[in-house]
C-alpha cells in the first residue's frame, strides 16, 4: 500500500457504508507496524511529560477493541476483560514492542473481520456500553472502534517520535 489506506479505493469484502471504518483500521495497522514494532523496551515504556506510554496505547487498543466488539455482539464483559482493563495502564511491559504490536494488530484484524461479516440489517439495533449501560447501536460501536483506534495509533506515532528524538539529542 503506497498511499494512505483511504486513497487505495474500495476494499474487497466491505460494505460501502462500513468502508471508512475499514480504511481507518487498515491505516492503523500500517502506522503501528512502522512506528511501534521496533521501539526498544525503554522507548516502549517512556512517558514523556507524563503522557501515557506507547505500551499503554498498544494494550489499550487491543483491550478496547475486544471490549467494544463484545458490546457490539450484545454481550456483557467478562471478569478476564475487566482484569485486562485494570492492567492496561501499567508503566511496565512484560512483552516487547513487537509482541504488543502484534496483539494490537490481531485485535484490529478481529474488528475488520467483524466489519466484513456484520449483518447490515442489525447496524441500528440497540446496544449498551458499560456497567451504566449507556445506549448506542452496532453502527456506533463499529465506528467508534475505528476512530478510537486511530486516535491511539496517532498517540503512539507521536510518542515514538518524541522518545526516539530524545535519544539522538
Amino acid at each position: 500500500m503506497s498511499n494512505e489506506a483511504w486513497l487505495n479505493g474500495k476494499l474487497a469484502g466491505f460494505a460501502p457504508v462500513l468502508m471508512p471504518a475499514a480504511h481507518a483500521l487498515r491505516q492503523s495497522i500500517v502506522d503501528l507496524q512502522s512506528s511501534a514494532a521496533s521501539l526498544t523496551a525503554e522507548e516502549l515504556t517512556a512517558r514523556p511529560n507524563d503522557a501515557p506510554s506507547a505500551a499503554f496505547h498498544l494494550r489499550h487498543i487491543a483491550g478496547s477493541i475486544d471490549r467494544l466488539l463484545t458490546y457490539a455482539r450484545g454481550e456483557e464483559l467478562t471478569e478476564t476483560q475487566f482484569e485486562f482493563l485494570q492492567n492496561e495502564t501499567a508503566d511496565n511491559s512484560d512483552l516487547s514492542a513487537d509482541e504488543l504490536t502484534k496483539k494490537a494488530v490481531e485485535a484490529i484484524n478481529d474488528a475488520l473481520a467483524t466489519l466484513q461479516t456484520v449483518d447490515l440489517d442489525t447496524l441500528f439495533e440497540p446496544r449498551f456500553v458499560g456497567r451504566r449501560r449507556l445506549p448506542t447501536n452496532v453502527f456506533g460501536l463499529l465506528f467508534h472502534i475505528a476512530e478510537h483506534t486511530a486516535r491511539h495509533v496517532g498517540q503512539i506515532v507521536t510518542t515514538a517520535k518524541i522518545v526516539r528524538a530524545r535519544e539522538t539529542s
